[in-house]
């Protein structure tokens, strides 16, 4: 009673020593994370950029391969109008229908494989940052929880660190 006359101990009231310890552990804790699982996150994002762009360098390959096709297509009818007069009208208009089919085709392959990859480096993407949001929150509510595990409890914390995080996202 005492105390709570003295004004100590209220909702309200600041514990600077408190107030010490929570900023000392949150410096160390960045420190720790900066130091230890940053560059391991980022070597593993930096990884599956390099997946990514390798399967955006063969959809260009085979779009490149594609166009390949269609001059050798357009060399095969010039050969084919040398040699075959008589039915000229009809060979090239079959050859025109056949290399403007093999080109859609090739360009949609083409364009299929591109959203493909496209769509996997997002996917990627925002697994990855799924796994990082994770991996933080867990990590802090760990050592959060080793340090102060007297004065919250592990609902408390999850909530602090996910508005953390929360925060952070929004930067």
């Amino acid at each position: 009673m005492l105390l709570l006359a003295a004004g100590g101990g209220g909702l309200l009231s600041f514990n600077g020593g408190f107030a010490i310890w929570v900023l000392i552990t949150m410096v160390v804790f960045l420190l720790i994370m900066g130091k230890y699982a940053v560059p391991l996150i980022m070597d593993a994002l930096q990884e599956r950029e390099s997946r990514i762009k390798d399967s955006l360098e063969s959809a260009e390959k085979a779009l490149s391969r594609a166009e390949k096709i269609s001059k050798d297509n357009e060399k095969a009818l010039r050969e084919a109008e040398q040699k075959a007069q008589k039915i000229r009208k009809e060979a090239i208009e079959e050859a025109e229908l056949i290399r403007a089919e093999r080109l859609e085709k090739s360009k949609e392959e083409a364009s299929d494989m591109i959203a493909q990859a496209k769509e996997t480096i997002e996917q990627e993407k925002k697994r990855a940052l799924t796994e990082l949001r994770d991996e933080v929150a867990r990590l802090a509510v760990q050592s959060a929880s080793m340090i102060i595990d007297a004065e919250l409890d592990e609902q408390k914390n999850s909530k602090l660190v996910d508005n953390f995080i929360k925060d952070i996202s929004k930067n």
